[in-house]
């Protein structure tokens, strides 16, 4: 990885190219992030910096972290985050990361937490069918059906799509085009969706693939 930076989804529009044609993009409010540790192959046997988003009230920190920010000598932050970055010799602690770092056309990975919909049936989860509504079939309407074979074997297989927990897990987005930045504000508009609600800490870095 190169660079990376923590960022709030901001929403979904659309940007208009010369030629007329729209692009939806997500909006995402990307830093300023302050490097708030730097780790080093000599000690840490790795390369990487710890940034740091959000200004936070010190009565709302734990000590240990009270601990952290002081060390550093760095403002309070409400979420940090750590990349793994090929060179960490042009950054220190102390250092300002703003979404400028990224140029319009390159691609990236975003990273998020999914809008969670609670616990959830297989229709809602995973697209099932419901039964055929007849002959009484009533309130098992919505329900899986036959979970299998009832011999050879006698059980239900790995992986099987049944009801469950539905969202709420950290998924990502790749290559996704930056179609817009705007430096002043620190907004950067990429193309397509990206994973989270509105106001949801997603986090961007040079694509892998």
């Amino acid at each position: 990885m190169k660079k990376g930076i923590i960022g709030k989804k901001i929403g979904m529009t659309q940007v208009f190219t010369d030629n007329g044609r729209v692009i939806p993009v997500t909006v995402i409010n990307a830093g300023p992030c302050v490097v708030v540790q730097k780790k080093t192959a000599e000690v840490d046997g790795y390369e990487s910096v710890q940034l740091g988003f959000q200004d936070i009230e010190e009565r709302k920190l734990t000590k240990p972290l009270k601990g952290h920010f002081d060390k550093a000598e760095v403002k309070y932050k409400k979420y940090l985050k750590e990349f793994r970055l090929a060179d960490t010799s042009t950054l220190n602690v102390g250092d300002v990361v703003t979404g400028d770092i990224f140029a319009v056309g390159e691609k990236v990975d975003v990273t998020g937490t999914s809008k969670g919909h609670g616990f959830c049936g297989v229709i809602k989860r995973w697209g099932c069918h419901r039964l055929r509504m007849t002959h009484g079939t009533g309130p098992v309407a919505r329900q899986p059906g036959s979970m299998g074979a009832n011999s050879s074997p006698s059980r239900i297989f790995k992986n099987k799509k049944m009801a469950g927990q539905y969202g709420n897990v950290q998924s990502t987005m790749l290559n996704l085009e930056i179609v817009k930045i705007d430096a002043d504000k620190n907004l950067i508009a990429v193309k397509g969706a990206v994973p989270g609600p509105r106001g949801g800490i997603v986090f961007i870095r040079n694509t892998v693939k």
